[in-house]
């Protein structure tokens, strides 16, 4: 059984600054692709960021020079480090896991998922 879980959400002003992080269970982090993506309220789950193995990363356009994703394969943990906070960055955000390393940022391409963690961004 894999299990994910986030932390680091909360509130936070326009322009602050938040920390996620993603803790995998046993096995699971190895060799695998991690990702966040993120859900607002009346919207679709959206891509945001994912890092390979090698620690690779890859963003979608509207977070690229604010957010960074990072792992620590000793500590199986992946983190999203979110600056220059918008509103329009107000979203439960979900880790998951690829396990297959498979191509592509789409959901379906991720095995596992967390239960996801609330930011929401003040203006």
């Amino acid at each position: 059984q894999v299990q994910l879980v986030e932390s680091g959400g909360g509130l936070v002003q326009a322009g602050g600054s938040l920390r996620l992080s993603c803790a995998a269970s046993g096995r699971a982090f190895g060799g695998s692709r991690m990702g966040w993506f993120r859900q607002a309220p009346g919207k679709e789950r959206e891509f945001v960021a994912a890092i390979k193995w090698s620690g690779y990363p890859s963003y979608a356009d509207s977070v690229k020079g604010r957010f960074t994703i990072s792992r620590d394969n000793t500590a199986n943990t992946a983190y999203l480090q979110m600056n220059t906070l918008k509103p329009e960055d107000t979203a439960v955000y979900y880790c998951a896991i690829d396990r297959q390393n498979r191509i592509g940022n789409m959901g379906s391409a991720f095995d596992y998922w967390g239960q996801g963690t609330q930011v929401t961004v003040s203006s």
